[in-house]
């Protein structure tokens, strides 16, 4: 299972690579929130279902689900213009809140190893979607609000996970972080 686990993580990452966009422009942003959001949503469907992990795969479907339904029921609730003025469907972003929604799947069924390079590919599917002017930076904080309650709403941790956890510390000298996990 580690060995997925750091696949999927490297998987991440040359996603996020490979979708920074060639030319600053408007389609290139586009182009790259796109191989972001559907790269995020395939490993975070894909990656349970090679591990066996049913529920995992299920889990992530449902909260990348919701956290659609939600954002579509809001684009139509509250129509807002685009920055490019294509349409009205601005508020919120569906892009980042899928993407935040598989990240935080990830994140919740995978770990930290897996979920933090989750979180920046989807972090950079929010800059792609404003930078492609079919957002506003608001429209992309509330869809990565939606995306990431629905994922660890909906998500539960593995029962085979290592718990870790990152305690702050600190004394009349110093202070610092100490990260601890179990093997």
């Amino acid at each position: 299972m580690k060995s997925i686990g750091k696949f999927a993580s490297v998987a991440l990452v040359a996603a996020f690579t490979a979708s920074s966009p060639a030319q600053a422009s408007p389609q290139g942003w586009q182009t790259a929130s796109d191989i972001g959001v559907y790269s995020l949503m395939a490993v975070s469907i894909g990656l349970p279902l090679v591990e066996r992990d049913t529920n995992g795969a299920l889990q992530a479907a449902g909260s990348i689900g919701a956290a659609s339904l939600i954002a579509t029921g809001l684009k139509e609730t509250f129509p807002k213009t685009r920055p490019d003025g294509s349409d009205r469907k601005s508020f919120p972003s569906g892009h980042t809140s899928n993407a935040f929604a598989a990240a935080a799947s990830l994140t919740e069924r995978q770990g930290l190893a897996v979920g933090i390079p989750a979180l920046a590919v989807a972090g950079f599917v929010g800059l792609a979607r404003v930078e492609g002017k079919k957002h506003y930076w608001s429209d992309v904080a509330v869809g990565a609000g939606i995306g990431s309650l629905a994922g660890f709403l909906i998500t539960r941790k593995h029962p085979d996970a290592r718990r870790s956890a990152l305690y702050p510390w600190g004394d009349t000298k110093s202070a610092g972080f100490t990260y601890a996990t179990r093997f």
